[in-house]
């Protein structure tokens, strides 16, 4: 009986299996995927520390810290089931069918999606704090915050459910072999796409970033205007909080860029030879960082969430009434337990 050819993915389907990649044949690149693989497990384990966090502690219930969550839930499925899936199509071979390969291609398009939508109205919600302070308390409130957050991920499932109306009836349809997973997008439906999901939003945060800038500069200017002489003192924290304010946001654009470019980029161009696939791949798992960064840059930054962290970690967050910790109270003040 002729042995099984071990360079196919399905040996007993002979010429209807796919073949491994030549260089998957020898074992597989044992530094990429433990290092993929650690990438995946910090991104989930960051976000679901935010997600705890926001959760569990009810002062930290508030329109921008619900906006933060949506952004975490969005980032921690990207690490639990996008880089897993991508992991295993690294491998040559697609062993899950071709139901669950239309499931992870929905689930990239609509969490990419989620998620720089949640980045807009982060965005949004910054603007109209430094820009108009006094109507802040009674426009974005944890209701219509709420509202706009169901309204982003329905709108990212609906859009693109549309989108991959076609591959989701048959997803096999551009497989030439069993154990392939590829889909294919037609280059107008890409462009509309870059448009919508990477164009349209750089634009719309660079613009809010722009005037929340020029706010800040407004603001720290009328502050050294009135206060002079005997409270000099008060214009350093003001001058660093602007400094400290604009680092952050400076972070965040660029680190959006630098995410997310180089994948628009990749899907526009066509692959062609091993330097096109390689350059897609670099931009798919760049993007995927996008939602490792994110906790750090949104949560890391505060410090309520480093005492929540140490909560966590000490497992203080078990005991009774440990949802009522005040975490916001400043670094002197501790984060002490308190029971109602």
């Amino acid at each position: 009986m002729e042995e099984p050819d071990e360079e196919l993915c399905f040996p007993l389907l002979l010429n209807a299996s796919c073949r491994r990649p030549a260089e998957q044949r020898g074992g597989a690149d044992v530094v990429f995927y433990v290092l993929l693989s650690c990438v995946s497990m910090v991104t989930v384990t960051l976000n679901l520390l935010v997600i705890v966090s926001i959760s569990h502690f009810r002062v930290l219930h508030t329109p921008t810290n619900l906006l933060l969550l949506s952004l975490a839930v969005s980032d921690l499925l990207v690490g639990l089931l996008l880089m897993p899936g991508r992991l295993l199509r690294a491998g040559g071979c697609w062993s899950l069918g071709s139901a669950a390969c239309g499931g992870f291609y929905l689930a990239s398009f609509v969490l990419t999606s989620a998620s720089v939508g949640n980045m807009v109205l982060v965005s949004v919600d910054r603007y109209v704090a430094i820009c108009e302070p006094l109507s802040y308390p009674s426009r974005v409130t944890r209701p219509r915050v709420t509202v706009c957050v169901c309204l982003c991920w329905s709108c990212s499932l609906l859009y693109n459910a549309v989108i991959l109306r076609h591959f989701l009836r048959r997803p096999d349809r551009y497989n030439s072999c069993h154990g392939e997973c590829v889909i294919r997008v037609d280059a107008v439906t890409r462009a509309f796409d870059m448009a919508l999901t990477f164009v349209g939003p750089i634009l719309a945060i660079v613009a809010l970033y722009l005037r929340v800038f020029a706010a800040a500069a407004s603001q720290a200017r009328a502050v050294r205007s009135q206060i002079a002489g005997v409270a000099r003192r008060a214009d350093a924290p003001a001058g660093g909080s602007s400094r400290k304010a604009a680092t952050a946001v400076s972070a965040v654009v660029l680190l959006f860029l630098l995410c997310f470019f180089p994948f628009f980029c990749s899907t526009l161009v066509p692959a062609g030879g091993a330097a096109g696939v390689a350059f897609y791949v670099f931009g798919v798992w760049w993007l995927y960082c996008n939602s490792c960064f994110n906790p750090l840059i949104y949560a890391f930054f505060y410090p309520w969430f480093r005492r929540s962290l140490r909560l966590i970690a000490s497992l203080q967050i078990l005991q009774p009434g440990s949802c009522h910790a005040d975490v916001l109270a400043p670094a002197g003040g501790g984060a002490a337990l308190s029971r109602h």
